[in-house]
């Protein structure tokens, strides 16, 4: 079975490229090397050619000619996951940056977003309106691949995940037919959608909940890192029994440089960084026992939506090293927290760091079976990141991450949100889906019982 494209008869590539509205690169063009970078420079694959798509009828052609001339494909949409599986070798990149269009309902309150939007894209047009979806906390992340995987962020406990907020799909699937699911429509489909990553489809236009928000109250407080044990140990007391309105994830990190102070720069910090849907009054007395911890560093006050979800895009642009490694927590208990002051204290570079996002509030109260998204009952999703522009780094900020992630992980709950996973193999998917797994590999054999869509954390079709 070939997936190399040069192989393929003249004939059947001029019939494709004659079927495509939008580009197509091939490795010989001078555009290829731009076109084939995602978002994390460690991955470097050479795929024998991309498709940009600007509509469905594009998806629809790529997938057929895919399926009919076997060609290993993958799918691309904000090209920001960490083990680079919006790209493939020698095979094709369906690539849905072309898709693109934003259309607010307030009527109900919703949005109808393309399958290749950015969720900076998203905020920007919600913003006028006084809406928000919640997603994420940095702004050029795809829409796509955020909500397959579920879509932690600054609003999880008010409004939940972003698959929480996911009112329909259109799909396009492995037989090239398309199919809109809803909860009345393919429902196992749209089951399967929320949580279960890029097996079952490709999504080409997605439909949300949005919800009020306009200002929020965000920034971060810093202290030093030799007090990441005492400060950990009074955010887990203090967020869990917060009001929904309030979130907070609290990081081990270097401050790189601007825009914080000249006397931050290099050192290293726990940090805790806030979005409050409220008041700054309400804030500030919410947030009274974190100041009476005496933080060294704290600029949190009231900024727009779209503000909060750009505070980190500036530090971290398109292109740099990446390693990835996460767990999900059910607390951060005394040995933990050890763990995180050793490795807090090491971290090798400006840009490395460690997160715990509370899955808590309204994430929380959804049934751990409603989703494929299994860990309701988790307290953290964790994750490693090893980052650094230079590729001479790469091998020193992947040991510090799996150093890290291996202390760690004997105090986790034993799978990991797909989001933040690199290509870590079949036991770890399984892992991260729990009870769920063989629900969703049942579907697959429904929907792509031959893995078409496997460039991706994979659910194998049951036998």
């Amino acid at each position: 079975m070939s997936n190399l494209i040069k192989e393929l008869k003249a004939e059947l590539l001029e019939a494709f490229k004659s079927s495509i509205r939008g580009q197509i690169t091939f490795p010989e063009d001078s555009n290829y090397n731009e076109e084939r970078k995602v978002y994390n420079g460690m991955i470097n694959k050479f795929p024998g050619m991309l498709v940009k798509c600007v509509d469905a009828a594009d998806v629809i052609n790529c997938v057929n000619f895919g399926r009919e001339q076997n060609l290993i494909t993958a799918v691309r949409g904000g090209g920001h996951n960490g083990g680079g599986l919006g790209i493939c070798d020698n095979g094709m990149v369906i690539d849905l940056s072309g898709i693109k269009f934003i259309r607010v309902d307030t009527s109900d309150n919703t949005v109808r977003v393309g399958g290749g939007n950015l969720w900076g894209e998203v905020d920007h047009a919600t913003h006028p309106y006084g809406l928000a979806v919640p997603a994420g906390i940095i702004s050029t992340t795809g829409v796509g691949g955020l909500t397959l995987g579920g879509g932690v962020g600054h609003l999880s406990r008010k409004y939940g995940l972003t698959i929480d907020n996911l009112l329909e799909a259109d799909m396009v699937l492995a037989d090239g037919s398309t199919v809109t699911v809803n909860k009345d429509q393919h429902q196992d489909l749209f089951w399967a959608i929320r949580g279960g990553g890029g097996n079952f489809g490709i999504v080409t236009s997605f439909k949300f909940q949005a919800h009020s928000v306009k200002t929020v109250i965000g920034g971060p407080m810093l202290w030093p890192i030799e007090r990441t044990e005492e400060i950990m140990e009074w955010y887990h007391n203090f967020i869990h029994n917060a009001p929904d309105e309030l979130n907070g994830f609290v990081a081990t990190m270097v401050i790189p440089g601007p825009p914080f102070p000249d006397f931050l720069h290099g050192n290293q910090y726990c940090g805790i960084v806030w979005c409050y849907t409220g008041t700054q009054e309400e804030f500030d007395l919410l947030a009274k026992p974190a100041m009476d911890l005496a933080p060294v560093f704290a600029h949190v006050g009231e900024m727009p939506y779209p503000a909060v979800q750009t505070l980190f895009d500036g530090l971290m642009p398109p292109g740099m090293q990446w390693y990835w490694r996460a767990d999900f927590f059910n607390d951060i208990n005394e040995a933990a927290r050890k763990k995180h002051l050793k490795f807090g204290s090491s971290i090798p570079t400006p840009l490395s760091q460690m997160h715990l996002y509370p899955i808590s509030g309204a994430a929380s109260r959804v049934g751990s079976s409603e989703t494929p998204w299994a860990y309701r009952d988790a307290k953290y999703a964790g994750v490693i990141v090893g980052v650094d522009p230079d590729p001479a780094n790469a091998d020193k900020i992947t040991k510090w991450c799996k150093d890290y992630y291996n202390a760690l992980h004997p105090y986790s709950s034993g799978g990991a949100y797909s989001n933040f996973m690199m290509d870590e193999g079949q036991e770890r998917v399984q892992a991260s889906y729990r009870h769920n797994y063989e629900r969703l590999t049942i579907i697959k054999a429904k929907y792509d019982p031959q893995n078409f869509f496997k460039i991706n954390q994979n659910i194998k079709p049951k036998n």
